[in-house]
């Protein structure tokens, strides 16, 4: 089993911003995915047991790969403590929801399922340390991976002013 790829970034907006960023649908879809992708499909159930299914679309400015292409996801909430922590499973799937390989999107095989938790602590000058632990992933994808999630985190910065 790799390490776990953790990403911690601190944000100048409070807990309560953060939070809703990624427990509101219409808050998450401004910034989730990284440079180059926007969020047309948002959808979250958010409690214990609900479930999320996302979209991220590569952009017409994005190389060919890329423009246009739609990558799924899904996953389901296995803990949640308001203001302070988040724990969902992680897979790729279809438009329908449905757990597919990462093959389906022309990457490497990796578990179909992985873990995601993210922790929220407020700072000393108000704002908040966000703490992402990602695990499954093969070590082989760690950097795509962590640059990834900066990028959208650049983008949730931005959008939680």
């Amino acid at each position: 089993m790799s390490q776990p790829i953790i990403v911690t970034r601190e944000f100048s907006a409070p807990v309560e911003k953060v939070w809703r960023a990624w427990s509101v649908p219409e808050e998450a879809q401004k910034w989730w995915g990284p440079t180059g992708f926007d969020a047309p499909h948002m959808n979250i159930d958010f409690k214990v047991g609900g479930k999320y299914h996302f979209c991220m679309r590569g952009l017409d400015t994005m190389p060919p790969e890329f423009a246009g292409k739609e990558f799924w996801s899904t996953g389901t909430y296995k803990e949640i403590q308001p203001m302070s922590k988040i724990v969902c499973t992680d897979s790729f799937s279809d438009k329908d929801g449905n757990i597919v390989s990462a093959t389906a999107y022309g990457m490497e095989e990796m578990p179909l399922e992985l873990l995601v938790t993210v922790a929220f602590a407020s700072s000393e000058a108000g704002g908040t340390t966000m703490t992402l632990t990602h695990e499954g992933m093969p070590e082989a994808m760690h950097e795509q991976c962590s640059q990834g999630w900066n990028m959208s985190f650049d983008k949730l910065e931005a959008n939680i002013q």
